[in-house]
């Protein structure tokens, strides 16, 4: 269990409980009772107002006020609204453009320096154009919603990616690549991949991807992809 799932179930059981022990929590989610005090900590620095009777009968209590002081977001949660308001942006698709804006800008400033680091990094990736009307899109799959996790720490950490890729005409081959950009070409969206096997650059359509995998051992340098004119960086749209 992550740190962030943790937390949030210890939040949970507070709520529910009323009061709970660092024991009962430790029990509860499967961690050591040091584990407990820092993710208690962490709470109480987001905002989380949580008491501590000590002695018999005493334990943790959650303030039914308490409110968090920041919002706990990662940063593909954070990315996935984002590039879904560009998404919709670029199909000529957004109603009250202002206020997604608006909120979006707020929802940046509540994230930790680091975080925001890691979301202009991330961002920084992402790339969208128009698609050609040439393209079938008859048989457009569901994206797999472990991709965007697994492209978070392949494209921040420079990590090589290893998936299942299922072609047009339904052949399915196992690619080991080093993840250049992401690009959305309404309705359809891509990873820009280096392929080393093949030495040559790979658009990957997202929706015949499966089972990524990141290669934590070894690491890439970034590549410039020569896409094509109509092609712009996400961060240019608002300009």
């Amino acid at each position: 269990m992550t740190a962030r799932l943790r937390q949030d179930a210890i939040v949970r059981s507070l709520r529910r409980n009323g009061t709970s022990t660092i024991a009962d929590l430790a029990a509860e989610v499967g961690a050591s009772r040091r584990t407990i005090l820092r993710d208690i900590s962490a709470l109480r620095d987001e905002g989380f107002v949580i008491h501590s009777e000590p002695g018999r009968g005493g334990g943790l209590q959650l303030d039914p006020q308490s409110v968090q002081t920041m919002a706990r977001l990662s940063v593909a949660e954070v990315f996935a609204l984002l590039i879904s308001v560009a998404s919709m942006r670029a199909a000529g698709n957004l109603p009250f453009s202002g206020l997604a804006d608006a909120g979006l800008a707020k929802i940046e400033k509540a994230l930790p320096p680091d975080k925001l680091r890691d979301l202009r990094r991330f961002l920084g990736c992402l790339y969208i154009g128009q698609l050609s009307p040439l393209v079938d899109i008859s048989n457009m799959g569901e994206m797999d919603p472990a991709l965007l996790p697994a492209f978070e720490t392949a494209f921040l950490h420079r990590r090589h990616l290893r998936i299942l890729y299922r072609d047009a005409k339904g052949t399915v081959s196992d690619r080991n690549v080093e993840p250049q950009a992401m690009l959305i070409l309404p309705p359809l969206w891509y990873l820009v991949a280096w392929d080393p096997a093949r030495q040559d650059f790979r658009h990957f359509r997202m929706d015949r991807i499966s089972r990524p995998e990141v290669d934590e051992g070894t690491t890439f340098q970034r590549r410039h992809v020569p896409f094509e004119n109509h092609v712009r960086p996400v961060r240019d749209l608002s300009r």
